[in-house]
């Protein structure tokens, strides 16, 4: 009835109503999922290894029951309902303060390289349809728990962009001279041979020493944008699903 603050609507003769928007009705809403559905939902998410909403919303139907029945979960039938019912971005809202726990911070250790990369190619996320196996995506993998003084392994992570498929190979550090080497023993491994290799902007990839690897070995060698993981975005999703989960 009332639009606007200061607004006034008589009522009567004596009575005027004046509208004050500072002073708001806060209506709270009722909770839906309790400390039941919480307790549960988390576990679940734990034993399905920290998936996204959407993969665990289409999974839980099938999921609960399945748990329920080997003994993993003891939950009445509202619970399991709820379970069942619970929408993808409910989950991602729900997990969202158990997320911020188990973030790493400071993950990225790639540094700008040099005037080299001038002379490489960029490759757009837009150019990676239909691919023949061969086109290859490299990235680096930091394992240093947090503290990132001194050397510490990295892994480096390998994947064809036609066929999705990865090798990895444990790197010292990020020297050029062990980035080189280990690409080299993965090329080997690799079933097909290589036709192109693709890195973000790293100094570890920007350097003379992969551009005589790649023009040795008849390799085509582009790069992403700055700051655009999508251009490398078949390995960066390898780099949690194959790499981290068995490393860490």
């Amino acid at each position: 009835m009332l639009q606007s603050h200061g607004q006034k609507v008589r009522l009567g003769p004596t009575l005027v109503l004046i509208k004050d928007a500072t002073k708001r009705l806060v209506r709270k809403r009722a909770k839906h999922y309790d400390q039941r559905v919480k307790e549960a939902r988390l576990k679940i998410w734990r034993v399905m290894d920290c998936i996204c909403g959407k993969r665990l919303a289409a999974m839980l139907p099938e999921l609960v029951p399945i748990l329920q029945r080997h003994g993993q979960m003891k939950v009445d039938a509202e619970t399991r309902d709820k379970l069942c019912q619970i929408s993808a971005a409910t989950i991602d809202r729900l997990l969202s303060a158990e997320k911020k726990k188990w973030a790493l911070k400071g993950r990225s250790h790639t540094k700008p390289g040099t005037l080299l990369k001038q002379q490489i190619a960029i490759r757009t996320v837009s150019e990676w349809k239909d691919q023949p196996p061969g086109l290859v995506q490299i990235d680096l993998v930091a394992h240093e728990g947090g503290d990132a003084h001194g050397d510490f392994l990295q892994t480096l992570d390998v994947t064809d962009v036609g066929t999705a498929w990865t090798e990895t190979q444990a790197v010292r550090n990020k020297a050029q001279k062990w980035v080189v080497e280990a690409l080299e023993a993965i090329r080997r491994r690799f079933p097909f041979p290589w036709i192109g290799v693709h890195s973000d902007n790293g100094n570890e990839f920007i350097n003379a020493h992969l551009v005589r690897f790649c023009h040795h070995h008849q390799i085509a060698f582009t790069r992403t944008r700055p700051y655009r993981r999508n251009d490398n975005c078949y390995v960066e999703q390898n780099n949690y699903s194959v790499v981290r989960r068995a490393v860490g």
